[in-house]
């Protein structure tokens, strides 16, 4: 019984040392640069400012008429009368809240749509990374990492290729 169950661990050892001494291929991708370099990612993020910036120059015009009023009020406030002065409370007071309001739809929107476009850009860039791991052999490609070696950066490869494909 001792002699089989070291002759099952004798076996083992040498199948793993073979399967060490296979070359193991990894290589390693730096997901923000790609979302920050990568052709669709670059156009995507156009695509947003483009789609939100009427509504982001209103939310500034809107804060500047805040600024203004409140400016205002602490200006000539003390020399108002009585009911001018609420009336220019309750107007900022309004405008102040539709403002609230507004920046926070306007977050809402920006954020939904960012996500939409950065799930489309992570889906092509997820499919190009499989295409090279295929097409070079790799048995291994990790995205997140600690620490990795110039020598298995393969991220220069996946901005390339994703900002040649259309």
């Amino acid at each position: 019984m001792k002699v089989s169950t070291l002759s099952v661990i004798a076996v083992a050892l040498m199948g793993l040392s073979q399967a060490a001494s296979a070359e193991t291929k990894i290589g390693f991708v730096n997901s923000d640069r790609v979302m920050r370099e990568a052709g669709p990612a670059v156009r995507a993020q156009q695509r947003l400012e483009k789609e939100f910036e009427k509504r982001d120059q209103e939310m500034q015009r809107m804060a500047k008429d805040l600024q203004a009023m409140q400016e205002d009020l602490e200006r000539n406030g003390v020399t108002m009368a009585e009911s001018d002065r609420r009336n220019k409370e309750r107007a900022f007071n309004d405008l102040n809240r539709d403002f609230q309001r507004k920046q926070r739809e306007f977050r809402e929107d920006l954020n939904q749509r960012r996500n939409e476009e950065l799930a489309s850009v992570l889906d092509k860039a997820n499919r190009t990374v499989k295409q090279i791991a295929e097409a070079e052999k790799y048995d291994i490609i990790l995205q997140e990492a600690v620490y990795a070696s110039p020598r298995i950066d393969i991220t220069d490869k996946v901005v390339k290729a994703l900002s040649e494909a259309k």
